[in-house]
């Protein structure tokens, strides 16, 4: 994230990424395929924990209350590291290619909650929405949460708001 900050992403080369990791090329390449993995080395370890939390969930609870859990449990891990999560948004923020890749990410979260879910004895279409409402709460709440410098304003917070938030849009008068 250093080296990204200092020369750009564009202007990063993987030799730089290495020697600034203190790893040889080969190296590299054997962890990451490319350079922006590094962005995004990190997503399938969070998409694990959204479907174990959802797995070992309380069965009383209902689709929306598992998937918030879920991601309230990724959202303290985003937090114990939030300088480098700051730090890595910022490089995905000055390049659509990144972006892309970002959204991507969060797709594969939706589908792997939607799983999850749907294991639980969710219908698929309550299963899909859920999955999808909760992964545009979380979404929200992360843009938040960048946005700010306050620590009081913590993700796991602001996802607990954002999601109550989404109730109000939606109560029936």
């Amino acid at each position: 994230m250093e080296l990204y900050a200092e020369v750009g992403f564009e202007q990063a080369t993987v030799k730089e990424i290495a020697q600034r990791a203190g790893l040889t090329e080969r190296t590299f390449f054997r962890h990451f395929a490319d350079k922006r993995e590094v962005l995004f080395s990190g997503s399938r370890q969070l998409q694990e924990v959204l479907e174990q939390t959802v797995a070992r969930g309380s069965v009383a609870l209902s689709p929306v209350e598992t998937v918030t859990a879920a991601l309230l449990e990724v959202a303290g891990l985003m937090e114990e590291r939030r300088e480098l999560v700051r730090k890595r948004q910022t490089v995905i923020t000055l390049h659509p290619e990144l972006q892309e890749r970002e959204l991507a990410k969060l797709a594969s979260w939706s589908q792997a909650l939607t799983g999850a879910l749907m294991q639980r004895g969710t219908a698929q279409p309550e299963a899909r929405l859920t999955a999808e409402a909760g992964v545009a709460v979380f979404r929200t709440a992360f843009e938040r949460w960048i946005a700010t410098a306050d620590p009081q304003h913590t993700l796991r917070q602001l996802v607990s708001d954002t999601f109550d938030d989404l109730g109000k849009l939606f109560a029936r008068p």
